[in-house]
């Protein structure tokens, strides 16, 4: 028994791909690429570029209507979140300027410390006070290598940044 292929012809083969204003094939990107798009963009590229590249790589699919407008709903759910998260970060901004740090470290007598306080120790304090703040939103000129009064810079986000008060003090030896 022999089976047999029934070939389309050339012109059926492939899906038509819609056509952009400059001739290119319109596509919606599911995944940032470099030097073309964000993922949601519509972009318009070269017919080879989209049937080669980004439709097998799962890197866009085909900017439909229905696609776009989808794409919208899911941009409009996506702000209201950063909306929401951008609000609940002013908070804890709110909280951490009214606080301040005590950090305890060993020191000379004129005040100048053995080693030095970075952000992880600062970190690590806040944490004590139920204030969670990863090490590098907190931004430092350079360790804090002396005892007294510093004031910190606190960025959260891009748009959410404050100053936190950190005070660093000789640590209390027993043998006295």
């Amino acid at each position: 028994m022999s089976t047999t292929t029934i070939k389309k012809p050339r012109h059926q083969r492939h899906k038509r791909l819609p056509k952009g204003e400059r001739g290119g094939i319109e596509l919606l990107l599911i995944q940032n690429v470099e030097h073309l798009g964000k993922q949601g963009e519509v972009v318009e590229v070269r017919p080879g570029y989209a049937s080669n590249y980004l439709l097998p790589q799962g890197l866009a699919t085909v900017a439909t209507e229905h696609h776009k407008r989808m794409v919208e709903k899911h941009k409009a759910k996506l702000a209201t979140i950063a909306r929401e998260r951008l609000a609940g970060l002013r908070g804890l901004l709110e909280e951490l300027v009214r606080t301040s740090v005590t950090i305890e470290s060993n020191a000379n007598d004129e005040g100048h410390l053995y080693g030095s306080v970075g952000a992880p120790e600062i970190s690590r304090s806040l944490k004590q006070q139920d204030l969670v703040v990863p090490p590098d939103q907190i931004i430092l000129q350079g360790p804090l290598k002396e005892v007294g009064l510093y004031t910190v810079k606190v960025r959260l986000a891009s748009e959410v940044e404050g100053e936190l008060k950190v005070w660093v003090v000789p640590a209390s030896s027993e043998e006295k």
